[in-house]
């Protein structure tokens, strides 16, 4: 039973993800890219820490280490999908999704640069070189691309991610332990803020087009891609560790390409898809050890199980 909740939580993270892709997409048509994120942001938040509040009586950060969470959290980790706002303007969903599948193997590479425990053996290093190389085969930064929207909108992309990322290890090396709830609403809430104040700076218009399929879009990102994904995605992670949590990632450009195939005519290059692939073998290769583990765990659960029915 364990095992199907668990299998469940990434099925339905991977969905939610994936989807939230062509969600972004589809509002940017009705909202300014910035303001939309904050938007969404604040729904999300406003429920998970009215949540924390009433439920869990326990919403305030209280020590040091708590408030540098929340704002690792809010600026780094919910601030800089600002970014992939912005870059969605240019790029289609399933390409943006596939720069952020870059995020696990990103992961190693400034944990190694900012946690002082962390080692990059040579297997790891071989296989961050690869999966750049896979970004280099998606966004393709050729001299005659340089003055393409697109190339913009990947580097916008690969900006958001990067941001994630460092936010993610971040709230690793800060340490705070925040009841999941508590920290994703409260970060939700400070990247809202961020959010909204960069709008305002950047002189967006504060207004946004309510259509039907522009509220649809922005339900959809506020509950389910953010309100009840981020939850899913850590209880997930204290199920089965971030090595199996964080292979969701490679599930959601699948999704994200299919749903924006099937709503909005878009289509992938065979370059593109040849480079969702580089990335995915940069992973494998940069996790091996962690990989091999896992899987022999697991197959030694499986055994002992057969051998205790047999009995």
């Amino acid at each position: 039973m364990s095992q199907l909740k668990s299998t469940g939580l990434f099925l339905f993270m991977g969905t939610a993800f994936g989807a939230a892709f062509p969600a972004i997409k589809v509002g940017l048509a009705d909202a300014p890219p910035l303001l939309f994120a904050a938007l969404r942001y604040d729904l999300a938040a406003l429920l998970l820490v009215a949540y924390a509040a009433i439920v869990l009586r326990d919403w305030r950060p209280r020590a040091q280490a708590e408030w540098l969470a929340v704002a690792a959290g809010g600026v780094l980790f919910i601030g800089g999908t600002g970014f992939l706002y912005l870059g969605q303007q240019y790029t289609t969903s399933g390409v943006s999704a596939i720069i952020y599948s870059l995020g696990p193997i990103l992961t190693v590479a400034v944990a190694w640069l900012l946690l002082p425990d962390e080692r990059l053996s040579r297997r790891a290093l071989v296989g961050l070189l690869i999966g750049f190389l896979g970004v280099g085969l998606v966004v393709r930064p050729t001299p005659d691309a340089l003055t393409n929207a697109d190339l913009l909108g990947k580097m916008l992309v690969l900006v958001a991610i990067t941001s994630v990322t460092i936010g993610t290890v971040t709230l690793r090396r800060i340490g705070a332990h925040v009841p999941t709830v508590k920290l994703t609403g409260l970060s939700l809430a400070t990247g809202a803020i961020v959010l909204h104040a960069v709008s305002l700076l950047t002189g967006e218009p504060q207004a946004v087009r309510a259509t039907p399929t522009f509220v649809a879009a922005y339900l959809y990102l506020a509950l389910i891609a953010s309100a009840v994904g981020f939850v899913a995605y850590f209880a997930l992670l204290e199920r089965v560790g971030p090595l199996q949590a964080n292979l969701v990632v490679y599930l959601v450009p699948i999704v994200a390409a299919v749903v924006g195939w099937l709503w909005l005519g878009e289509t992938l290059t065979g370059i593109t898809l040849m480079g969702f692939l580089v990335i995915f073998a940069g992973f494998v290769l940069t996790k091996w050890t962690e990989l091999v583990e896992t899987t022999t765990g697991a197959w030694r659960v499986v055994t002992a199980r057969r051998y205790g029915a047999g009995r």
